[in-house]
């Protein structure tokens, strides 16, 4: 049972319904027996009269409440006048029963008669059993008895005949479900608030109830409103940060290639040998600067939405052949080759230009560390979606490099992230095109995540909406 509502409605249910149940057998079995307190309602009878003879209104209070005590029986005794012969209060209920009470009839030892009472209306039901009696005296004087019997099982509850303890049960379960409902509503919300927050969703909340209601989970929900606030602060403040000092950079940049421009006009040709290395290298960090740059400000576009997209209808068969293509042309001098191995179209709707720079960035991280000599492997298959809606397009990029520690590889698609020994500017890059290719997946509702070959080597697998057949 993994549904939190289920464990808690289902546990509360049956501890209630058990105790319910347990409640009534133990009542059940210490109910003074109630047939023989009818067959002795005539003793009882006559005992309290000679009470009340032999010692008044006082001996006879005792006398009945020592039957209460020791039977747990009500019992009150009237004399031909209507008085209670105890002087105790008597209850209306029992009043009309000895003036209006009907009786089955029938005697019961010559001078006796009287038997139990039967109930008049439905609200009777739910007060004691009584029975009455009635006695002649030696002197012809008659006394009445009104016994209520201890509570004993009723099978049945109203005209209706509906069972008591189905009633309590249901009633018991209604209680259980909306108390379980009061937990895991609470529950509920803030996971789907998490799974939105975890997807990217920034704006995710779970709407704690405002004003002044309180408790555990009341509580928890504003905390977690305040962290997803929070977070969306950090993340947006992050965000106009990477924007704005690219935009500021790329003003002196711009001024540097100028400045670079002149240089080698100026350059006499005394000097151009000796500032020809320099001047090269000047160009070659401006370049990396530049494309720095450009990529800090793609980062920030994707982190604003998907305003911007521009979806098409496209074959990522032809796309993935000509990355490959590309990749392949890129790498001289390493021996690498680079396939592309797809036997469909697989229609996706995408971005055209974004879908290409995330397969490209992908495809050229693996260049750049599979093994000198061995081929870098892209494969298309499409599979069912793991949510069950429709199908989607699977890329998966395969290397033969070093791979990649397992406590790293979710860490690989941060920004600006490289492992230790892929430091350098030959094979580490600047840690930006995984970063992109994440959120350009992301953008078009798909997954983007690595894992370690058994064989060597790291597998990139892309997973996007494939288009549904018309």
């Amino acid at each position: 049972m993994k549904s939190l509502f289920l464990k808690i409605f289902l546990s509360f249910w049956a501890a209630l319904a058990l105790s319910l149940v347990l409640a009534i057998l133990v009542t059940i079995a210490l109910r003074p027996a109630r047939r023989g307190i009818e067959s002795q309602a005539p003793q009882t009878l006559a005992e309290a009269v000679n009470a009340y003879q032999t010692g008044g209104q006082r001996a006879t209070h005792d006398y009945l409440e020592e039957l209460w005590r020791t039977q747990h029986v009500r019992a009150f005794v009237f004399d031909p006048a209507g008085n209670e012969l105890s002087g105790r209060h008597v209850p209306p209920w029992i009043e009309e029963s000895r003036e209006g009470g009907t009786q089955p009839g029938g005697a019961q030892g010559g001078n006796q008669r009287g038997g139990p009472l039967r109930h008049r209306s439905w609200m009777d039901n739910f007060l004691p059993d009584r029975i009455m009696r009635q006695a002649l005296t030696l002197d012809g004087r008659r006394y009445t008895l009104v016994l209520e019997l201890p509570p004993g099982p009723r099978g049945f509850l109203g005209p209706n005949d509906i069972p008591l303890l189905g009633i309590a049960i249901i009633l018991s379960g209604l209680v259980c479900y909306l108390l379980a409902w009061s937990i895991t509503s609470p529950v509920a919300r803030l996971r789907k608030a998490a799974q939105s927050l975890a997807s990217g969703d920034l704006s995710a909340r779970a709407g704690a109830p405002v004003g002044g209601r309180r408790g555990e989970l009341t509580e928890l929900m504003r905390d977690f409103d305040r962290m997803a606030e929070r977070i969306e602060g950090l993340v947006d403040s992050q965000s106009r940060l990477l924007k704005d000092v690219s935009h500021e950079l790329r003003s002196p940049l711009a001024r540097l290639s100028v400045a670079l421009g002149l240089a080698r006009q100026r350059a006499t040709p005394e000097v151009a040998p000796e500032l020809e290395s320099a001047l090269n290298r000047i160009e070659i960090e401006a370049d990396r600067l530049n494309q720095l740059i450009q990529r800090l400000l793609t980062i920030s576009r994707l982190e604003s939405g998907s305003d911007g997209l521009h979806k098409t209808q496209l074959s990522l068969r032809d796309l993935v052949e000509q990355v490959a293509r590309d990749a392949e042309y890129e790498t001289p001098g390493r021996g690498c080759r680079v396939t592309a191995d797809a036997a469909d179209e697989f229609l996706v709707d995408a971005d055209p230009d974004l879908l290409r720079s995330a397969v490209e960035n992908a495809v050229r991280n693996a260049t750049r560390y599979t093994a000198e000599g061995t081929t870098v492997e892209v494969r298309l298959e499409r599979q069912q979606a793991a949510n069950g809606n429709g199908e989607e397009i699977v890329i998966r990029v395969l290397d033969s490099g070093p791979g990649v520690p397992d406590e790293a590889l979710a860490k690989i698609f941060e920004p600006f992230y490289r492992l230790d020994d892929a430091r350098n500017r030959q094979t580490g890059g600047a840690g930006l095109g995984l970063s992109i290719a994440d959120r350009a997946i992301r953008l078009h509702g798909g997954q983007l995540r690595a894992s370690n070959r058994k064989e060597g080597g790291l597998e990139v697998e892309i997973r996007i909406p494939a288009v549904s057949p018309v």
